[in-house]
């Protein structure tokens, strides 16, 4: 014994690592407003304090694996010379049940191997001894129902509890807790989803083990011996599904802290993401596909079964069990079809009809441009065997099929960048390919603004007249002699600025760039965050033949939307640890309109506090605790400390000057409110502003656009970069997106008051000439200028007759 002793005694570990071990548990991922949008990591486990456990959850693991627990030193003498004399009867050929306290399980959870050996057995009863004289019985139950594996990924009761029955521990029935206290012996084989019918028996024992030890009466064992079997496999709660934001903060977080600390510490991390806004963007993106996808027609059902198929029952199950959901849209096979209705069958068995209301949209798809007479009888749409999709429209079931296109929309703060919604795609289960910020595709007309812009800021004005009139160009960033045109084929000839931006003329964008230089509107453009590498140098530039983002297309519009600050879109607010402490915060940029100076890097110890301003409100970091208020407001966060001297705001960038931001403002209103952009004006708010987009044969097509604070993007067209067809458009295709997103994203929040600012002027033209016009001149209108470059004022009507706006043109 001795020898023992001194042997294993000295190569044991020390067990003070276990009072703050490091339960594995798995990153969650939240929204702004605490909805759980994901859980990663290879262990599921949500560590619960024991004092919160059950009692009875408790006693029943006590009294399955260990009733003596309270009484024994750590090794229980009954049950380990009960398992020495099964083990002598075994003549040491292997394992034989018992013998093995809670205590020496946590022992061998946390310090040992799992190899079968005498001398293990050992050092696991040595390690118990030693495992009881630092930590309480307490402490060591609380340790082993945190830590054991219970089946299908699930350490610790209170992750068992939410794999199968999804429920928190509070809510489990004494049957449920008799089931979960099973776990332990056979986790991975005996389990109420693997082997139910081993499950339950062992269920019923560890009842009968309860009854006998007192802990519940006659009745309640009956009752619960009675219950069935109800457990199935409940994956991680996700409150919010907004895959894409998940997938981009776990990346963020990881590339942060590593893999390791990412899946496995027990990390939190907070999206800026609201789940109203984001669970609107999710909707709009499938029905707005969905509603495109209608209009060009049926291609047809997706797969076949034969004929022996479909009288096989379990085989059509099988077939249709592999065909996941997508985007709500259900596969359905076609169990017969007369002349008044078709007969389905979903894969769970539940069979209806429908009747031809419901596949009247359904076309023959001839091209994307084209489609066939409309279905007189089911039968000229479907046959026995098609296996197609369907989908439930205020509870009635269509037909319906996976859309071809793809979509993307992107909605964030005009002011901090808080990314609040973002859709990738049709649906994450079917591409994981993010097209909002992966996707770099032709803006079209939505990039006019920034050549406005620099319009603007190189001399020109709103009532500038430039000729939209046909020009062939040597563009070096194309192949050949490009001959631009606009969407109607129609050109215009002269024409003010502010109608070319309202009615998207091709021509005019494109004269304005060559007279200003392609050198200056790509470095131009640099300021709204865009590389000046991925602007093409040439004309064609105008007319949004970058290859850009939607993410950034919004970033770069929400520098108009708050005045001319350059902001970057974020997405994280935070991560924290176990203890909610933070152990990142994101640092952001913001306009300050009327800040004070910045002090030196080294001020003074005590200083004067500034008084803020209306104007010039303090910045703080922005994070959970400013959330938005019912009207759209910050609320302010009553447990942030105090801060003390005079603010030290990180500012945004201001990139454009306050006059020429309230310009393209100006015109970009006028868009919705008759131009393009019409569509808008079902939201009946005097305060939106945007810009459609739609490039060569309608291979992408966007609306970009904001009011209320809030910049939204929408882009939609084909991941094979093919045409949408011939009638799509940015507002025919996006803007009806971004109509219904916005319907809800500016919901309680009022209309932002735009005021004119100091700088600008405004003057009556004559819009024939855009010359300042003379008192009484007939259909002068008003227009809005730069102070310092009024347009002339017009000298006479013989002079009026003769003006010539730009003469290169």
């Amino acid at each position: 014994m001795l020898v023992i002793w001194f042997t294993i005694v000295p190569s044991l570990p020390s067990v003070e690592s276990l009072r703050d071990v490091q339960l594995q548990v798995p990153l969650r991922i939240y929204s702004a407003d605490d909805k759980l949008m994901a859980e990663i990591g290879e262990q599921r486990r949500r560590p619960v304090e024991l004092e919160d456990m059950p009692e009875r959850l408790k006693l029943a693991f006590l009294s399955a694996e260990d009733d003596r627990f309270y009484k024994h030193p750590g090794v229980d003498w009954r049950g380990t010379l009960r398992a020495v004399w099964l083990y002598s009867l075994s003549m040491g050929q292997g394992r034989v049940p018992g013998g093995s306290t809670i205590t020496q399980q946590v022992a061998r959870r946390f310090f040992l191997s799992t190899d079968y050996s005498v001398t293990r057995k050992l050092r696991e009863m040595l390690l118990a001894f030693k495992v009881e004289r630092e930590l309480s019985k307490d402490e060591i139950l609380e340790l082993y129902l945190n830590k054991e594996f219970l089946g299908h990924r699930a350490y610790g009761v209170a992750a068992a509890a939410q794999v199968y029955y999804g429920k928190t521990l509070d809510e489990l029935t004494l049957a449920e807790m008799a089931m979960i206290a099973g776990l332990p012996k056979a986790p991975s084989r005996d389990n109420p989803i693997s082997g139910p019918a081993a499950a339950m028996g062992r269920r019923d024992w560890i009842l009968g083990r309860m009854l006998e030890l007192g802990h519940i009466t006659e009745a309640e064992h009956a009752e619960a011996v009675a219950q069935p079997n109800t457990a199935s496999y409940h994956g991680p709660v996700v409150e919010l599904d907004s895959p894409w934001v998940a997938e981009m903060v776990r990346q963020d977080v990881v590339d942060r802290v590593g893999s390791d600390v990412a899946y496995n510490n027990g990390l939190v991390a907070y999206s800026t993401v609201r789940s109203k806004l984001q669970e609107a963007a999710n909707r709009v993106v499938q029905e707005g596909l969905l509603e495109y996808d209608r209009r060009h027609g049926w291609r047809g059902p997706e797969d076949r079964v034969s004929a022996e198929e479909l009288d096989d029952p379990e085989a059509l199950s099988e077939r249709l069990d592999a065909m996941r959901p997508i985007a709500g849209l259900l596969p359905a096979v076609v169990m017969s079809v007369d002349e008044e209705a078709a007969q389905f069958r979903l894969a769970d068995g539940t069979g209806f009809e429908l009747t031809l209301e419901a596949m009247a949209w359904a076309r023959p798809f001839l091209e994307r441009s084209a489609v066939g007479a409309a279905p007189e009888t089911p039968g000229d749409v479907l046959e026995a065997g098609d296996i197609v999709r369907l989908r439930q429209v205020d509870g009635d079931w269509r037909l319906a099929q996976i859309p071809e296109a793809e979509a993307a929309l992107v909605s964030m703060k005009a002011e901090t960048g808080e990314v609040l919604a973002l859709v990738g795609g049709l649906d994450f289960a079917h591409s994981q390919f993010n097209r909002a910020t992966q996707s770099r595709r032709q803006p079209g007309s939505a990039f006019k603004p920034f050549i406005y812009s620099a319009a603007l800021d190189d001399g020109y004005t709103p009532a500038s007249r430039v000729n939209d009139a046909p020009v062939v160009v040597n563009d070096p960033s194309m192949e050949r002699a490009w001959k631009p045109t606009n969407f109607s084929h129609r050109f215009f000839g002269p024409t003010r600025l502010r109608e070319a931006m309202v009615n998207s003329r091709n021509l005019v964008s494109v004269r304005l760039l060559m007279d200003m230089g392609v050198d200056y509107g790509r470095d131009y453009v640099t300021r709204f965050g865009f590389e000046r590498s991925e602007l093409p140098n040439g004309p064609s530039m105008a007319l949004g033949s970058a290859s850009i983002t939607p993410l950034s297309l919004t970033a770069a519009y929400a520098t108009f939307a708050n005045g001319g600050y350059r902001i970057e879109p974020h997405y994280l607010y935070s991560i924290r640890d176990t203890d909610g402490e933070p152990i990142y915060e994101a640092e952001w940029a913001l306009p300050c309109r009327n800040c004070p100076d910045i002090p030196p890097p080294n001020p003074p110890a005590v200083a004067e506090p500034v008084e803020q301003t209306p104007e010039a409100p303090e910045l703080r970091r922005p994070g959970l605790a400013g959330e938005e208020s019912e009207d759209g407001g910050e609320q302010a966060d009553s447990a942030e400390p105090e801060l003390m001297g005079p603010p030290r705001p990180r500012r945004a960038e201001q990139v454009l000057s306050p006059q020429t931001a309230w310009l393209i403002d100006s015109m970009m209103s006028d868009v919705i409110r008759r131009g393009t952009g019409r569509r808008a004006l079902a939201l009946g708010r005097d305060d939106l502003a945007g810009k459609t987009g739609t490039t060569n044969e309608q291979r992408d097509t966007w609306f970009a656009g904001f009011g209320g604070g809030v910049v939204t993007v929408v882009w939609v067209g084909m991941d094979s970069n093919e045409s949408l067809g011939r009638q799509e458009q940015g507002g025919r295709t996006a803007l009806p997106l971004w109509v219904d997103f916005m319907r809800t994203a500016l919901e309680g929040r009022p209309e932002v008051d735009r005021p004119v600012p100091v700088g600008i002027s405004r003057a009556l033209i004559n819009p024939e000439t855009g010359l300042r016009a003379r008192p009484g001149t007939p259909g002068a209108i008003q227009e809005w200028f730069h102070s310092d470059n009024l347009p002339p004022l017009e000298s006479g009507a013989e002079d009026s007759e003769q003006a010539d706006p730009y003469s290169i043109y």
